[in-house]
């Protein structure tokens, strides 16, 4: 066994019980923290890094989190129920979650997507039973953003409820009240730096706030595809796109700007040094906790796999 691994076989020789829960919104959250091992090997001893394994939520993503939030929420006001639809615009891995749930608790799901998200998106979004209506291939996720508003304009029958994950506060709150306080505990209160990209920006702004309400000192680092005409699906160049009203960058420490070769090379190498098979977006923010840890001589590093490879096969 090579000396960079700790010996682990004890530790499955035991069973751990497995848990039973009344409902299929139980099992979001409480994900694994693993730390990388082979792609780590250049870091000064002092330094670990560590990534949340959102993946293996039940709808595969991160995405998972404030998709119950957003819905849990919408129902206790009462915006959501007695066969209103939910409508949202999505690049994917929200619109996963939100047909997962939806079919889950009886509400009808409506999703603006751009027409050139991988088949794989499209077909488990079907499989819940969810409605697609496709925008602009061209136009990337904004397009889809003003489709869904127009189609909110338009619905003078008031069939929709818009969940508008780029601007829906229960996004970032979902990290702030279940990712941050599991990264605490599974830290056990050492790590110094969070980082991660920018989609909605749900994950960096409320997890950061999360960590900051329970220590000072941790730096919120955002990471975001370098240029505005890249391939890093899910993430959004800030500087060239229609601004989530969620996203606040003065709460970050520092921006990262990650090439889209970067983050494509980094999910392969994940998958063959690691074992861990995710998408670009994981990738690139592998690349940027790595840059920030290469400038530590001590810390603990925390990012997120944000789905799992299988949505992006055949791409």
């Amino acid at each position: 066994m090579s000396s960079s691994h700790p010996a682990w076989t004890e530790r499955l020789e035991g069973v751990r019980p497995p848990r039973r829960h009344e409902g299929l919104l139980e099992v979001i959250g409480a994900t694994p923290l693993v730390r990388l091992r082979s792609v780590t090997r250049d870091l000064a001893d002092g330094v670990e890094v560590w990534v949340k394994m959102e993946s293996m939520n039940p709808g595969g993503s991160v995405k998972d989190r404030p998709a119950r939030q957003i819905i849990k929420d919408a129902l206790d006001r009462g915006d959501l129920g007695n066969g209103k639809i939910l409508l949202d615009a999505t690049s994917g891995n929200t619109g996963i979650a939100y047909a997962m749930i939806g079919a889950s608790l009886g509400i009808p799901v409506h999703l603006v997507m751009p027409e050139n998200v991988s088949p794989q998106r499209k077909e488990i979004v079907e499989v819940y039973g969810a409605k697609i209506v496709y925008s602009d291939p061209m136009e990337g996720s904004d397009g889809a953003i003003r489709l869904a508003r127009k189609l909110v304009e338009e619905d003078e029958e008031g069939l929709y409820y818009y969940a508008d994950q780029y601007h829906n506060p229960s996004n970032p709150r979902a990290h702030q009240l279940t990712t941050a306080p599991e990264i605490w505990a599974q830290t056990g209160g050492r790590v110094t730096h969070f980082v991660a990209s920018t989609g909605t920006s749900g994950t960096v702004m409320g997890t950061g706030r999360g960590l900051r309400e329970r220590s000072s000192t941790v730096r919120i680092v955002g990471s975001q595809p370098a240029d505005a005409f890249h391939g890093l699906e899910g993430l959004k160049h800030m500087p060239s796109s229609l601004k989530p009203g969620i996203y606040k960058e003065d709460e970050l420490d520092e921006i990262r700007w990650i090439e889209t070769e970067d983050g494509w090379d980094m999910a392969e190498t994940l998958a063959k040094e690691e074992g861990i098979a995710c998408g670009n977006s994981a990738g690139a923010n592998v690349v940027a906790a790595l840059e920030v840890a290469r400038e530590l001589t001590e810390g603990v590093v925390v990012t997120v796999i944000c789905d799992h490879a299988d949505r992006y096969f055949g791409e």
